[in-house]
């Protein structure tokens, strides 16, 4: 008998948030601003990506190594921004 695979969650927090309209977001990245605490891409503005990345790794394991250049996207999105 085959066993069926599990289907992932889907983390519909991160993709409704606002740090889905950044061009190159990944929904990790978006789950690991909403982790921290942001949820709005002004909150951005002016941050260390380092810092973030810091934070995060105080508040969780973290699986990806990719979310810390989702993470200086952000950043640099929200920089750039109007």
């Amino acid at each position: 008998m085959a066993k069926t695979p599990k289907k992932k969650k889907t983390d519909f927090a991160a993709l409704n948030s606002p740090f889905m309209r950044i061009p190159g977001m990944r929904v990790e990245g978006a789950r690991a601003l909403l982790d921290l605490g942001n949820r709005e891409i002004y909150q951005l503005r002016g941050r260390d990506p380092n810092s973030l990345w810091e934070d995060l790794k105080k508040k969780r394991v973290i699986e990806n190594p990719d979310i810390r250049r989702l993470l200086e996207i952000a950043v640099e999105f929200a920089d750039s921004e109007d």
